[in-house]
């Protein structure tokens, strides 16, 4: 039960940031790439939307690949670092064609951080019969997370006058995520 605790603390840290990222990428997009004007803003946004979709396809292959290397937790400090690079270079994106390869990197990790989230907890949970106690709480986790994630991006944002310092925070929370990952020492996961 300690190691199921250890693993949501960490989960709420990087899950408030991760969550918040997906939701606020195309505001983003829209308030700070530099688009030529409304028809290449709106094509740009609906090409990145769809970018990071198909490459999502392959970022969770890729990602059960790597988990079966070197397992579950390795796998998630890996992706929760990939995200902190992620989001340094968001930071300084301006151009369309950043934008586009910013989808692509986080297509390759979007999908494949919840998943092996998911994975890694029902790993941890010891052997009952009734497992929707555990998911519940593992659901609600991710519900607050993403309360707590959109309240502080908000608040960054009008304290600072940007979304892209919002975003810095979010670095933290992604490198918070990682270390404590590293703290779980679990055989088999």
């Amino acid at each position: 039960i300690i190691i199921i605790k250890k693993f949501l603390i960490a989960f709420f840290i990087y899950s408030s940031a991760l969550q918040t990222v997906l939701l606020i990428a195309t505001y983003f997009g829209e308030q700070e790439i530099a688009w030529k004007d409304n028809d290449e803003k709106t094509l740009g946004l609906i090409i990145s939307i769809l970018l990071i979709q198909l490459i999502a396809m392959f970022g969770a292959i890729f990602t059960a690949w790597l988990s079966k290397k070197i397992g579950n937790i390795y796998t998630l400090i890996f992706l929760n670092l990939f995200w902190a690079i992620l989001c340094v270079g968001a930071f300084y994106i301006t151009k369309p064609v950043e934008f586009y390869l910013a989808a692509g990197l986080v297509g390759m990790v979007m999908g494949g951080i919840q998943a092996i989230s998911r994975s890694t907890f029902s790993k941890m949970i010891p052997k009952t019969q009734n497992t929707t106690s555990y998911f519940s709480f593992y659901d609600v986790t991710q519900k607050v997370s993403i309360v707590i994630g959109m309240s502080l991006f908000a608040f960054v944002d009008q304290i600072t006058g940007s979304m892209r310092n919002s975003i810095l925070v979010f670095l933290v929370f992604f490198l918070l995520g990682a270390y404590l990952l590293s703290k779980i020492k679990i055989r088999n996961i």
